[in-house]
């Protein structure tokens, strides 16, 4: 039985780390992708995660396998595609340590995940299924996601998801965010930075969109990430903010996905979102603005992120 079930994209990060004396860039292969991240970050703070994805029959896929195994995730519901291969995204950095990325996935194993492939009786053991909009962009992990989503929903699995949006996999912004949009009345938690909030709000102002969000789809917590400045939050009516942590930042990448699964590891220790108060809300929100900090202190996404104990430290 897993705590938070996540299902989604895992995927090679080459990340920019630094460049040869002739200034042509070097990139580490870094294991990425948000659900997966997610299920290494909170897996790596006490929870019990599983993943459901699909990698290609290659070496990436099968470092990614391991990387998962080695950091507590079950990958019993991990799929291997015999034609496709593992997904590529290259990650650039600027000076401030910011991100942009290009994907190579056109065909790629993780937009072939299938409906049939997510087991039934992992759903039904969950807490949370988790995931994100990025297996929402092609077909079929678009219908697997959404199937994943509707029947946890209906089994009365609490659902969560992070609506992160890259422009270069969708074919123009309005399909993105009627895509992004679909899953939200299915949704108890989500997670959404103050980047994505005008997309799917159609309003920045934190107070006005959260609301719109909570009223449109009935979600009960809505987290808005602030990168530096900390997260705001609306829960059932109330809303608040919560500061952030000062640190050198090295790499942003992984930040997001850090932050709500430190989150998500504190809320499935909760009986249900009906025993969370706002004390303890502000107490989650403030370990998850600690471990997002701690994450973009250092380099890559998983390999950055905290464990328990040096967190708590």
């Amino acid at each position: 039985m897993a705590d938070i079930l996540t299902v989604g994209e895992i995927l090679i990060d080459l990340t920019q780390s630094g460049t040869n004396e002739q200034g042509i860039p070097r990139f580490d292969a870094n294991p990425g992708g948000a659900p997966a991240n997610l299920a290494v970050a909170a897996s790596r703070l006490g929870a019990k995660t599983a993943f459901i994805g699909k990698v290609g029959r290659d070496s990436f896929g099968e470092f990614l396998k391991n990387t998962l195994v080695e950091n507590g995730v079950d990958v019993t519901g991990m799929v291997t595609d015999p034609v496709q291969n593992t997904t590529l995204a290259v990650v650039s950095l600027d000076k401030t340590g910011e991100r942009s990325f290009s994907f190579y996935r056109d065909p790629s194993a993780d937009v072939n995940l299938r409906a049939e492939e997510i087991d039934d009786e992992q759903l039904k053991n969950a807490r949370f299924l988790h995931f994100g909009s990025v297996s929402l962009t092609a077909e079929p992990a678009r219908s697997a996601t959404l199937h994943a989503a509707s029947r946890a929903k209906e089994l009365g699995v609490a659902v969560s998801y992070d609506p992160n949006y890259r422009a270069s996999l969708w074919s123009d912004e309005n399909t993105a965010v009627a895509r992004m949009r679909e899953p939200l009345p299915l949704v108890d938690v989500l997670k959404v930075s103050d980047e994505e909030l005008p997309l799917i709000a159609d309003t920045g102002d934190l107070e006005e969109g959260s609301e719109v969000l909570a009223a449109a789809y009935g979600i009960r917590l809505i987290l808005v990430t602030l990168g530096a400045r900390g997260a705001f939050y609306r829960f059932d009516g109330g809303t608040g903010y919560v500061p952030g942590i000062k640190c050198v930042v090295a790499d942003t990448n992984g930040a997001g996905d850090t932050f709500f699964g430190a989150a998500l590891s504190q809320l499935v220790r909760l009986p249900s979102l009906d025993a969370l108060t706002v004390p303890e809300l502000e107490r989650i929100v403030g370990l998850a603005n600690r471990a997002a900090a701690l994450t973009t202190s250092r380099h890559g996404a998983i390999p950055a992120m905290p464990r328990l104990e040096e967190l708590m430290a």
